[in-house]
Parts: structure tokens; sequence; C-alpha cells
């Protein structure tokens, strides 16, 4: 019960990692909310409408949770919003996109931390995770697509990059006002990707396999507990030993 009774905002509670981010929280004794665009607020289940792309939808959640739950323990930034060309290879990614995806993930991440890292600096405690990648941290392997002409998105190894050091500007800033911020960069996560691409990345990932998000998801609940107390500004890599190698 690392988590005991504390309240924690998770972003993009719904998504593929986010729903084992809610349920381990939970487990550990905390009180997860899971604030996504895609619910309805009801606050009996701790869920929140909330569109990070929407300063104001931002705005509007929080006063929601410190209004009914006194307090904020911690935020998990793991919301994943995207354009619908989300993906297209680099030579044909349409400048205003890439400005769009950059705007609706890294700035609007921005903009959930220095919303609530306002209540946690009138409490004197809390904790931040951001949710980052292992293409935050290394190159690309352009290999695992060859075989059916898919790609990584140019504006994920930027976004995800930013956001780490954004990180360490946090904790280095709010480190003695009481406020610890980390990442956690996850490998590759199954989600029934292309065939030819799960045998590649299996086949040089140390470990054997893609990741699942229960992989991830004690790494954020042992960050955003008191047994990371002296944890701060570190990107936690949960990729089976990809940047090993």
């Amino acid at each position: 019960m690392i988590l005991k009774d504390k309240i924690i905002i998770i972003t993009g509670g719904s998504g593929l990692i986010g729903k084992e981010l809610v349920a381990d929280i939970n487990r550990k004794g905390g009180k997860a909310i899971n604030a996504d665009k895609g619910i309805e607020t009801n606050l009996l289940n701790r869920t929140i409408q909330m569109d990070i792309t929407n300063d104001d939808s931002i705005q509007t959640g929080i006063d929601l949770i410190v209004d009914e739950f006194g307090r904020i323990d911690g935020l998990v930034n793991s919301a994943y919003a995207r354009t619908k060309d989300w993906g297209t290879k680099f030579e044909e990614v349409n400048p205003a996109s890439w400005r769009s995806n950059i705007d609706m993930q890294l700035n609007s991440y921005f903009v959930c931390c220095q919303k609530v890292l306002k209540i946690m600096t009138t409490q004197r405690s809390g904790a931040i995770v951001n949710i980052a990648s292992i293409y935050g941290v290394v190159g690309n392997d352009f290999t695992l697509y060859e075989e059916y002409g898919g790609t990584s998105p140019a504006a994920y190894s930027a976004i995800k990059g930013g956001l780490i050091n954004f990180t360490r500007y946090l904790a280095s800033y709010y480190g003695r006002k009481g406020i610890r911020v980390n990442c956690v960069s996850p490998g590759g996560i199954f989600d029934h990707q292309h065939p030819s691409f799960v045998s590649r990345y299996e086949a040089k990932v140390p470990m054997g396999r893609l990741g699942n998000p229960d992989d991830i998801a004690p790494a954020v609940s042992f960050l955003l507990s008191e047994e990371a107390k002296y944890i701060t500004g570190q990107n936690l890599i949960v990729d089976g030993g990809w940047t090993v190698i």
C-alpha cells in the first residue's frame, strides 16, 4: 500500500498504458483519477472529462479535483493526443502538422504541470511522473519497419526528448519546495503491431519480447511513492534492455 490515500491524476487514463497506471495505483492504495477526453465526469468513480489540448478544460478538471479531494499528491502525464496524419514519413510531414503535434503533446504537458504545480507548491509536497520514451533517449531503428513500409513519427522523438529535459528543469526548480519530478521511458509496448515489427523488435531486445503495460505501471507507482522520496530529475528506462545495446 505504498500509495495509500494519495490523490493522483492520470491524464489519458483510458489509454493502453493509462488503464494499467490507474489499476496499479488503485491496487497500491492510491486514489487514481482518470482525466481523459473520452469519458464523463463522475467524481464517485474518480473520472474527469479533460481535454489536455484545452487550457480551460485542464483548469476546470483540476478545480473539480481539489474541491472534491482537497489536494493533489501526484500527476502522471500519460495522454497521447496526436493529429490524424501521425506517422507520416519525415519528408512528407506537413509543417502545420508538426507544430500541431508539438502543441498537443509537449505544450499540453507544460500546461498540466504548471497548473498542478501551483497546488503542490501550496502543499509543499507532490510528485509528477511524465511518460517519455526510449526514442527520447536514443535514435530510431528504422529496420523494424522495412518489411511493411512503416515508420516512427519524427515529432515523437522531438517531443519525448524535450519532455525528458523539461522534467530535469522542473526537478531543479521545484526540489526545494518538496516536489519531485521524474520520467518513465517505456520501450516498445505490444499493441498488435505488424508481425514483422514484432518479430524484428523481439529478436533485438535482450529480454526477447515487447513490453506490456503492466511492465510500466509499477515503475510509475514507485516514483510517485515515498519509497522514491530522494529521487528527482531522473528518467527511469523500462525497456527490456533495448537501450543497453
